[in-house]
């Protein structure tokens, strides 16, 4: 198992844990595009080490987000169900790819670092034009039945399966996307609940995968947690107040600049 061993850091790991937990709460971003390449870049953290914590912080944070959409009934757990038929194999594939190659081999780093800068591109793009997709969705979209979209939804799950294990992005806006264009005619609502509903099998399993493979630091994911928890709280409770129009746009060329930074390591 990897540690950081640097206890001086550990305020910084909470500071960080209650500044996404803040975005992720007043703009409902998910984690993996914020903490991820926070790690990487800010705390020089390996490319497996920051995925593999991340992994198990977002299925603690999304366990909670699944309870209270289960509560107001806005989980189609069948959207669900067909989501994890694809990306639960997808996961445990990807794994066994990473403990055969080398979780923390160099080409397995490279790989790792790449998929992260182009998840973060492909989630920055569904952010900045995520009103444009909405209404050519509902628009030109044919997205017929329940029915018709079961094997495109499995295909997308098997494609986030594989995006969330390398890079622990790709559960919250490219899934969310991804459903709007299957499921024009569900609410919004109903999708996002569905997808933070399966992101929570989804991330603890690959978390665990990770934590097998000895890429998973537990001293950091509880300094992550206990920052975070209260700011998701507090983000929750701003997000009436915050200007939509102006943070997500920002959140967006930030995730955008940060992709390609990775990109250029």
């Amino acid at each position: 198992m990897i540690f950081i061993g640097n206890i001086s850091a550990q305020p910084g790991y909470v500071l960080s844990g209650l500044l996404v937990g803040l975005l992720v709460g007043m703009t409902g971003v998910g984690g993996g595009s914020l903490m991820t390449p926070l790690l990487v870049l800010l705390f020089g953290l390996h490319p497996a080490t920051a995925v593999g914590t991340d992994l198990l912080f977002a299925s603690v944070t999304k366990s909670v987000g699944t309870s209270i959409h289960s509560v107001g009934k806005t989980v189609d757990w069948t959207i669900t169900a067909r989501l994890a038929t694809g990306s639960v194999p997808a996961t445990i594939l990807t794994l066994l790819a990473l403990a055969y190659f080398g979780a923390t081999s160099k080409t397995v780093t490279h790989l790792i670092s790449l998929t992260l800068g182009i998840a973060l591109l492909l989630s920055a793009t569904s952010l900045l034009f995520k009103d444009w997709i909405i209404t050519h969705a509902s628009r030109h979209w044919p997205g017929s039945g329940r029915e018709g979209s079961a094997w495109r939804t499995i295909l997308v799950g098997c494609i986030v399966g594989i995006l969330v294990s390398l890079s622990s992005v790709g559960a919250g806006a490219l899934g969310t996307i991804a459903l709007i264009y299957l499921y024009p005619r569900l609410p919004l609502v109903r999708i996002i609940g569905s997808d933070i509903a399966h992101a929570v099998p989804l991330t603890l399993l690959a978390g665990l995968g990770h934590w097998y493979l000895g890429t998973v630091d537990f001293h950091l994911l509880g300094a992550l947690l206990l920052g975070s928890i209260p700011g998701i709280i507090a983000g929750s409770c701003a997000a009436r107040y915050t200007p939509d129009r102006v943070i997500k746009p920002c959140l967006g060329i930030i995730l955008a600049l940060t992709g390609l930074r990775l990109l250029a390591r």
